[in-house]
């Protein structure tokens, strides 16, 4: 299959970079650069001009950044889906918001093919492609880390310099950073030392929390069925409002992960994440939740939300089991209205305040004090019946509840 034009996913980073002159060199093709805005904070019409001047036969920049709050960051919040208990998930939940915009630009451009930089060892190539599967499956992918030459970073670096193309990444340096409105991660480098701390200048979007204010701040997060509407008393645009707690976060040190992962290729790789912002929401959010979802609701979306994280670490955004799920948590979220005050400080982030017109605690049945609604004499037979089981087996198996066990020699 002639290949006359690809559209190629474009950072500008040292991956992206190298690939537009590696494919016009390579299929003879015109190389289409798609620039999606997630909120980088890069001049993007810098990284339009760098595209062109690569080689790129044109360039395209697409502002995502209110879909990407909206139909990815809210609903993972709501899910409550963090990777192994600590990433929230910022570079996997940007891939497939990316590569619809993307392949939205190749179907109007007549491509014949999609491109991505990502490396043959990582999880993005795989969140990418099966983006691709759903979206444009009889597009042709070219994944260049699995076809080129080019094995490592330096030599990647000799490349970009052979032919011209300016790369910020540097030997000194040679970090891979992803950064977006949600989030900063960096791997590579002195980092996959594991018992290495990272370095100061590592970190971009928080500060050091030995150094953050020494006095606390305080902030109240407002929610109407799940969905952050508010803070400190202002209605905001659920944007609006991350870009804000970002920054107040940011300057108290929060959000800092330093992790080793299980990638979905099999390896164990070590990140540093950024996520100031979001680590306050996923908090707040948590704790309105504490006082408006029943119980056993509760418990099964604790269930779900691990299940959820993995379908979006592993690039399933698109599946029908991550769409079923929805439906579950859309359920739930009914109730969660209210407000959530919490306090910021040194690298912490504690709620300490919580208020909804559907909260289920009721101080009368709660309180160590006098109540009128709570007769703790029926206690005992509810006890008695739930303890029914256990009783039925220790009666027919005393000496397997008491740990004997009977000799067989």
């Amino acid at each position: 299959m002639e290949i006359r034009k690809v559209a190629l996913s474009y950072s500008g980073g040292l991956d992206t970079s190298i690939a537009i002159p590696w494919l016009r060199e390579t299929y003879g093709c015109e190389v289409i650069a798609v620039i999606a805005d997630v909120g980088q904070g890069e001049d993007l019409d810098a990284v339009r001009a760098k595209a062109l001047a690569s080689g790129a036969s044109s360039a395209h920049v697409v502002d995502v950044r209110r879909a990407f709050v909206a139909d990815h960051i809210v609903p993972m919040v709501q899910a409550g889906a963090v990777y192994e208990g600590r990433y929230l998930l910022g570079t996997a939940l940007a891939r497939p918001l990316i590569a619809r915009a993307q392949v939205e630009v190749a179907l109007a451009e007549g491509a014949d093919a999609l491109a991505h930089g990502c490396t043959g060892k990582g999880n993005d190539q795989v969140r990418f492609e099966l983006a691709y599967q759903a979206l444009a499956p009889h597009l042709r992918v070219i994944a260049p880390w699995r076809e080129w030459q080019i094995r490592s970073r330096d030599q990647a670096i000799d490349y970009a310099a052979a032919h011209g193309v300016p790369v910020s990444t540097t030997l000194a340096k040679p970090y891979s950073v992803d950064r977006n409105l949600w989030h900063c991660s960096s791997e590579g480098g002195i980092l996959e030392d594991i018992w290495a701390e990272p370095p100061h200048d590592l970190y971009q979007y928080t500060a050091d929390p030995r150094t953050a204010p020494d006095a606390p701040n305080y902030v109240e997060i407002e929610f109407e069925a799940g969905r952050p509407v508010g803070l400190d008393g202002t209605r905001l645009d659920p944007l609006t409002l991350i870009e804000r707690l970002n920054a107040l976060a940011g300057r108290h040190g929060i959000g800092r992960v330093d992790i080793v992962e299980n990638r979905l290729v099999g390896m164990k790789v070590r990140c540093v994440y950024e996520t100031p912002g979001g680590t306050v929401l996923v908090a707040a959010h948590h704790d309105l939740e504490a006082i408006t979802v029943e119980r056993d609701c509760a418990h099964h979306k604790i269930q779900i939300a691990q299940r959820y994280a993995e379908l979006i670490y592993y690039g399933q955004w698109f599946s029908p089991l991550r769409q079923a799920f929805d439906a579950f948590v859309a359920s739930t979220q009914r109730t969660v209205t209210g407000t959530v005050r919490l306090r910021l400080f040194k690298g912490s982030v504690l709620p300490v305040g919580r208020k909804s017109p559907h909260s289920l605690y009721d101080v009368e049945l709660a309180t160590f004090g006098e109540d009128r609604v709570y007769d703790q004499r029926l206690a005992g037979g509810f006890i008695t019946l739930w303890g029914l089981p256990i009783r039925v087996f220790a009666q027919a198996n005393p000496q397997l509840v008491r740990g004997h066990r009977e000799r067989t020699d």
